[in-house]
């Protein structure tokens, strides 16, 4: 008989182990202990069962035990909890979880893979809920599903935006409950950077979900069905999944006396031995080096628990074999979309100090004259000195896994962006285009370590204006409805050569374009006739992606701060309209979509229909835009499943139909402007309440400060700005800030404007601040008169965030378009 190994836990880690042991050597007696009742199960796709997307419960279990302990000739326990382990005399005991009983059993070597399970913290009220779930085996998945059936929860709260929390959301929405996500940071799905999460964030909303971010849980009530968050804010709920990640099941373990992290992770070497070098560990519960920047820490995925389990089997047997490392490369599907990711992200390498570059692209998935082609937004990150691959992230409806899982490859191979350029991947027009996204990005990597470009980053754009910078936007005319960089100079692609002279030489030129490319080209041409100029990466369309995740979210807090989402009936309309034309834009990259739009618009007469279909996911938001711009009325604008692509139906000119998504227009005048001339606190406060409520209704509305009003838009941390002496003694004179402002009546020396702020407390009217922060989040242009500030000497540098300067044109041509004036 040859040695004995008992293995502590099944699924993925440990049973790979034992059925690879086996595959070695037949003479070693494996056991095998399972406190659960199933040893190997698909708990990737429990999420999939509760929505029914996987029909039959069977279908999750893998292998039974009587199938594997057949198959493998394996002594499989389960319901036996091993309990403790005897380092010195080499056995554990064992408890039969039916019967009670205890007993020792030796061993030769032991394997721990006990897996993780789900953080459940102390929160005040939460061992009361009757609701509340959470998701880690197969008895989880049956008790969410029995709740399901039994109670039929209309208001769902999942709490935590991981992998799982989101694949729940995603399963239960084809229930048609009203959903909650609630996320104690700033954004869903960590591994991705902000600029890439923006997207899932906008589309989350885009699907009905109540999305709250920055915001943890700070007690539960009514057995769960209240959720209090730690803003005060009340969530009243049905059925919750709480999915705020796992903690390493390593209390066997830490009783043992083996090593373990500050974190809980059992210490493991390359051979993934632990303290004790006759006991092994791996999968969820141990510490594993970073890839790439070498880091221990807890990565509790199934590729990485599977090769552990390989590499255990093989020097269990004497085939010495080291694990080089986790990725952490994974994949989620978020309703219509794919995310994946692999290797460092930049939060990371800025944690860690690493000079590192990122670059974005928005390729297709395949060849672009091919029906089906969608874009993908990829990001990149690599070494600035040797350009190694750090890390990659892609967002996107189809073709990303494919190109992650490249990415993957070449980090694990040592790549450096100038082998990307060398990956020879499959092509044909239905899967791909001759150039390769993965050779796209090795080629713009390789051109900015060659010095051909230099780049700058979404979220350094603004502090290159505030420098003195020129952003040059080279897009065609009909682009700039789709969405602009405040101040650019517009100047066609086609044009830079002729007009070139335009453009200053002694500052620093800035160029975009709607994905980086041609913006990529004006700057090589710019350089070479001795401008100073750098390509906006990712063109407008990656700024956008973060400006309108941030706008869609501010909008949707607001929305539903005056409409709680408990309050709201969802109706979903089914209406057909029929239009005279059709365009396919599928397969057209941006701003291809928009150009055909604009074409064929201008063939077209007024009050009718335009349908239009086409795969780009950025196409729902930017025909909103260039229909709002060039006042065409977009009537529905969706996600068809049936025809993989995004189909909006337009009207020509002014609305004839009822509007069903989107900006809904009642006459063909639909903004509101208010001229601002006071600078009462009164007067203040009703000003701004006006606005968000006529923003709330659609309108565009646009605030247009002058002389004493101007005072109203002064930040409380201005900076010191130099005055001459007359402009001093306005200073003086004028309120400084919000605080300072006094009532129009019944001002009594200051007490009239502390007791109006205390009568909104009481009565929970946000305060003026406040409301000048919503209304700002809602799109509501605010423009502080330039003549005025000249006269009354103040400063751009003295307001607020968000204030734009303007003369009496800009308010002039605000009303033409606006169905209500107003003068305060």
């Amino acid at each position: 008989m040859g040695k004995k190994v008992i293995i502590v836990g099944g699924v993925a880690g440990g049973a790979s182990t034992a059925a690879r042991l086996r595959r070695l050597d037949e003479s070693i007696e494996i056991i095998i202990f399972e406190k659960g009742e199933y040893i190997s199960f698909a708990n990737c796709g429990l999420p999939y069962y509760i929505g029914d997307v996987i029909g039959e419960r069977s279908q999750l279990i893998l292998q039974s035990v009587e199938e594997m302990s057949h198959k493998f000739n394996l002594d499989i326990r389960a319901l036996t909890e091993v309990v403790s382990i005897d380092r010195v005399g080499k056995k554990i005991v064992a408890k039969n979880l039916q019967s009670g009983e205890s007993y020792e059993e030796s061993y030769d070597q032991l394997v721990l893979s006990p897996g993780a399970h789900p953080i459940v913290p102390k929160i005040p009220g939460i061992e009361a809920c009757r609701n509340l779930f959470t998701l880690r085996n197969i008895p989880d998945t049956d008790a969410i599903k029995a709740y399901i059936e039994k109670e039929k929860p209309k208001r769902v709260t999942v709490i935590g935006g991981g992998f799982i929390g989101l694949e729940m959301l995603e399963n239960l929405h084809e229930l048609g409950v009203e959903l909650t996500l609630v996320e104690a940071s700033n954004q869903v799905m960590t591994p991705l950077d902000p600029e890439m999460v923006s997207m899932i964030h906008s589309h989350l909303i885009d699907k009905g979900v109540h999305l709250i971010l920055s915001n943890g849980v700070k007690e539960f009530e009514d057995e769960g069905n209240k959720i209090i968050l730690q803003n005060g804010e009340v969530i009243e709920t049905d059925f919750i999944i709480l999915s705020i990640g796992v903690t390493p099941e390593t209390s066997l373990a830490k009783e043992a006396g083996l090593e373990v992290t500050p974190r809980g992770s059992i210490l493991v070497n390359d051979y993934m031995q632990t303290s004790d070098e006759s006991i092994y560990a791996l999968g969820d519960a141990v510490a594993v080096n970073d890839f790439v920047s070498g880091e221990q820490v807890m990565i509790p995925l199934a590729w990485p628990a599977n090769r552990q389990g390989h590499i255990v089997a093989n020097n269990l047997c004497g085939r010495k074999e080291r694990y080089k490392g986790t990725l952490g490369s994974s994949v989620a599907k978020v309703f219509d979309y794919t995310v994946a990711t692999t290797g460092n992200n930049e939060k990371t390498l800025k944690r860690l100090g690493k000079n590192y570059q990122a670059l974005h692209i928005h390729p297709g998935s395949h060849a672009g004259y091919y029906p089906g082609s969608f874009p993908i937004a990829f990001k990149l990150l690599f070494d600035k000195e040797t350009g190694r691959v750090l890390g990659a992230q892609g967002v996107g409806m189809e073709g990303v896994e494919k190109r992650i899982d490249v990415l993957a490859t070449a980090i694990k191979a040592g790549f450096t962006v100038y082998d990307l350029q060398d990956v020879e991947p499959c092509y044909a027009p239905p899967y791909n285009s001759a150039k390769d996204p993965v050779n796209m990005m090795g080629y713009y990597g390789s051109n900015i370590l060659d010095g051909l470009v230099e780049v700058i980053q979404w979220d350094e754009i603004d502090e290159a204006v505030k420098n003195g910078g020129v952003i040059l936007d080279v897009r065609e005319e009909f682009e700039l409805a789709t969405g602009e960089v405040p101040d650019a100079i517009h100047m066609p692609l086609g044009q830079v050569r002729e007009r070139m002279e335009e453009l200053p030489k002694d500052r620093i030129i800035y160029v975009t374009c709607q994905v980086g490319q041609r913006g990529y080209v004006g700057c090589r041409l710019l350089s070479q006739y001795g401008f100073k100029c750098k390509n906006i990466d990712g063109g407008i369309k990656t700024y956008l992606y973060m400006q309108r995740g941030e706008k869609d979210y501010n909008a949707q807090q607001i929305k539903e701060k005056n409409n709680p989402p408990s309050q709201v009936e969802h109706v979903k309309e089914n209406v057909t309209m029929e239009a005279k034309y059709q365009l396919n834009a599928c397969g057209l990259q941006c701003p291809g979509p928009i150009r055909k739009v604009f074409e064929q618009m201008n063939t077209m007469e007024e009050g009718e229909l335009l349908e239009v279909s086409a795969s780009d996911p950025g196409f729902s938001k930017d025909i909103g835009a260039w229909c709002e711009k060039t006042h065409h009325t977009l009537l529905k604008a969706e996600y068809v499943k049936e025809r993989k692509a995004f189909v909006a139906t337009i009207q020509k000119g002014a609305q004839k139909t009822q509007a069903l998504s989107c900006s809904v227009a009642t006459n063909d005048k639909n903004g509101a402007t208010l001229v601002v001339f006071s600078g009462d606190l009164d007067k203040a406060i009703a000003s701004f309440i006006i606005a968000t409520g006529a923003a709330s209704m659609g309108k565009e509305v646009t605030m247009f400060f002058t002389f004493w009003g101007l005072s109203i838009l002064k930040s409380k941390d201005r900076p010191k700005v130099q005055k001459d002496t007359m402009e001093k003694m306005f200073d003086m004179m004028l309120p400084s800030h919000t605080d300072k402002l006094g009532l129009s009546k019944m001002n009594m020396g200051g007490m009239g404007p502390a007791m109006i702020k205390q009568i909104m407390k009481k009565h929970n009217v946000d305060s003026l601040d406040t409301l000048i922060e919503n209304a700002i989040k809602m799109g509501v242009k605010v423009v502080a008169c330039a003549m005025s500030m000249d006269l009354m000497g103040i400063k751009k540098e003295e307001f607020i965030e968000g204030v734009e300067i303007g003369g009496v044109a800009s308010y002039l041509g605000a009303a033409e378009d606006s169905g209500l004036n107003l003068f305060i």
